[in-house]
């Protein structure tokens, strides 16, 4: 069904000042509520080692805004910016960043960059969501933060070192033996 543009846009607006307001409070699954329909699909491949596919907005909440975000889980001191979108009728495709804590001894950010593709439904909420990003990437964007002392060490246990192992057994199926 076609919006229209602005009900869409003011939609992706939303979703960016939420993302500033959990930053500040530190608690993303609120989000969930505000900005999805009940039989939302939210998917994240993480390039296909830990693929996390929420059916439905009480499992985004326990997720992707949950799980993956929330308070406690090592994420604290990291934001999320959307930075840019593009609309086409009732899809959207965000430009955001994983931006880590502090800043490199240049100035700039420690951050990774992602696209979502996401399809509006309607009343101010989304009815899918597919999120990309370079996990490689931020791999190594999570050891320049430990190297720099950044990286919150439950992060490190709980996230980084298991993706890292998926990712490894995962590229390591049908590899020849090194020579």
């Amino acid at each position: 069904m076609n919006y229209p543009y602005k009900e869409v846009e003011a939609s992706i607006i939303r979703l960016k000042d939420a993302f500033v307001e959990a930053e500040k409070r530190n608690s993303w699954a609120w989000i969930a509520d505000e900005l999805y329909h009940e039989d939302c699909v939210y998917i994240c491949p993480y390039a296909g080692a830990t693929p996390v596919v929420a059916e439905g907005r009480e499992a985004i909440r326990r997720t992707h805004y949950g799980r993956d975000m929330d308070v406690g889980s090592g994420w604290a001191g990291w934001s999320f910016p959307i930075l840019d979108w593009a609309i086409n009728g009732d899809r959207i495709i965000s430009y955001w960043v994983n931006r880590g804590p502090g800043k490199r001894p240049d100035g700039s950010y420690y951050e990774t960059k992602g696209v979502s593709f996401i399809t509006y439904g309607g009343d101010g909420k989304f009815s899918s969501q597919y999120d990309l990003f370079d996990l490689a990437h931020q791999m190594k964007l999570c050891d320049e933060l430990e190297e720099a002392g950044l990286l919150d060490l439950q992060l490190k246990r709980d996230w980084v070192l298991p993706m890292k192992r998926k990712l490894i057994d995962m590229l390591q199926v049908n590899m020849p033996p090194a020579e």
